[in-house]
């Protein structure tokens, strides 16, 4: 196998942080629109909850799959045909009418957030050990794409309508596939497989180190820094509009600004991990997010200018311990980025699905605003429990592989 050379390295990681950028916008289309939809249709807090979460449940669900066809056929096809399928759902979706047509039609859009476990086996396989927690840092900065729909879509849609606004976001993912695919490189291993004629391997290879307790636990990490990180985003200007009275472009600029520090500062969070070591930045993450969710947790609202600052902390050590996650993958499982990554990248995006819709009925059931934080921080808890409770482990017999 040919290595890459550092140009075609950074090459590719530009190209696949781009792509991301704009699936990342699509995916998480519905913390706009659907606002305007919630008020056509007359929504429950709950049914919003479920729209908005809708496309994170297929994002999550694809992950496992889409990475395992990347381990095997490529990041360049497999990139480049998810977009596609993505941007024809979104298209679909502005002429939907009724509530589950537009469910069904979030399913479809969800796909773009499935290219996060291709985009990320690609990626890796250009970059050495030493230098893929800051590659996938940069990669993951993508999450910007939250920011970027947050940002322009409000006014898009008070412009045009929410149609419209589904219909210029499909066709920005229609040319982000097709620039990916004049200007992107197979990646080293497929180039090699092509060129020598390897065989694939076994699904059952392709799927062994699922069974690992330590992918598991790696999962429970990314459901809260990357699934709580999605929930927030697509919540917070829900919230802002409920709890402070802000207008729908207030709230989505403040929403792009709670986004932006959260998505940019991943790339930071791998080169700290780079640095400093997974371990240390993840024990940073869970203490410093337990803390701000504790003080977002009480009842009594925060003054709106405390709750923006602790929320920007919040978002800044999320995005550390994203890309704290990912640093474990490739150094651990080499031969199963795709795989791992797929199933980590699963898990967490289910926390983008799951956890909205709870906030939605907390809010229901209890009239609290408040609620979604408290489900932040018993998250926050439970991993820093099995967190260390696993290093202690570890400790006590050095053999055992290191969290």
């Amino acid at each position: 196998m040919t290595t890459p050379s550092p140009q075609d390295a950074r090459h590719a990681l530009s190209l696949s942080t781009f792509a991301f950028t704009i699936c990342f916008a699509v995916w998480t289309i519905f913390s706009i629109i659907g606002i305007q939809i919630k008020q056509q249709l007359g929504l429950s807090e709950t049914q919003f909850g479920l729209l908005v979460g809708m496309p994170i449940l297929t994002g999550s669900l694809v992950r496992l799959g889409l990475g395992v066809l990347t381990d095997r056929l490529g990041g360049r096809i497999v990139y480049t045909l998810t977009m596609l399928a993505a941007a024809l759902a979104t298209f679909l979706l502005s002429w939907a009418t009724t509530y589950p047509q537009m469910l069904a039609a979030a399913l479809g859009v969800g796909l773009a957030g499935g290219s996060f476990a291709v985009g990320v086996a690609y990626v890796s396989r250009f970059f050495e050990g030493k230098k893929q927690g800051t590659a996938l840092g940069i990669f993951g900065v993508g999450n910007v794409g939250a920011a970027v729909t947050k940002f322009v879509a409000p006014f898009v849609m008070v412009a045009l309508g929410w149609e419209a606004t589904a219909q210029i976001w499909a066709a920005a993912l229609v040319v982000t596939a097709i620039l990916f695919w004049m200007f992107s490189k197979d990646d080293p291993v497929t180039a090699a497989r092509q060129t020598e004629k390897l065989p694939l391997r076994s699904m059952k290879a392709e799927l062994a180190p699922l069974k690992n307790v330590q992918v598991w636990r790696f999962s429970a990490y990314y459901f809260f820094s990357f699934g709580g990180f999605v929930a927030l985003a697509l919540w917070l200007p829900h919230y802002l509009i409920g709890v402070y009275g802000f207008d729908v472009k207030t709230a989505g600029m403040v929403g792009a600004a709670y986004s932006i520090p959260a998505s940019v500062f991943r790339a930071y969070g791998g080169v700290l991990s780079d640095r400093i070591g997974a371990r240390r930045v993840m024990y940073g993450t869970l203490i410093v997010s337990a803390v701000c969710a504790a003080v977002l947790s009480m009842p009594a609202n925060a003054p709106v200018t405390m709750f923006l600052v602790v929320i920007f902390v919040l978002g800044f050590f999320m995005s550390l311990g994203k890309a704290a996650v990912y640093k474990h993958i490739p150094t651990y499982y080499p031969a199963n980025v795709g795989a791992v990554g797929g199933l980590v990248g699963m898990i967490g995006g289910l926390g983008g699905f799951f956890l909205p819709m709870l906030f939605g009925w907390l809010k229901d059931e209890t009239g609290l605003w408040s609620t979604c934080f408290m489900v932040i921080f018993a998250l926050v808890v439970g991993c820093l429990i099995w967190m260390h409770a696993s290093i202690r482990r570890i400790d006590r017999n050095p053999s055992l592989q290191a969290a």
